[in-house]
């Protein structure tokens, strides 16, 4: 089960979310979102756990946990949906129109 690990600390790491939640199972992958431009956390992860029991667990245990000065938000996570490509809805520019 995917798991989402909002309202993290910029200093957060992928090593501490991996150790919190090991204590309530085995963790498949941790992936902490980072911003491309600036390389800096955005402040939610997706925690993968092969059982959906122990997924569970981390979710009642760890919903409103604190970590590094922040109460955490753990939620199931849900498929990201499909938005329209768009690049600021301007036309492209064609020459001077007049």
């Amino acid at each position: 089960m995917k798991l989402y690990v909002g309202n993290l600390s910029f200093e957060t790491t992928e090593n501490d979310l991996q150790d919190l939640f090991e204590q309530h199972g085995t963790v498949n992958e941790v992936h902490l979102m980072m911003d491309r431009m600036t390389g800096k956390s955005r402040g939610f992860a997706f925690v993968t756990m092969n059982d959906n029991a122990q997924a569970n667990a981390a979710m009642s245990a760890l919903n409103g946990h604190e970590l590094n000065g922040r109460t955490l938000t753990v939620n199931e996570a849900r498929p990201r949906e499909e938005r329209p490509r768009s690049y600021g809805g301007r036309r492209p520019f064609a020459g001077n129109r007049r």
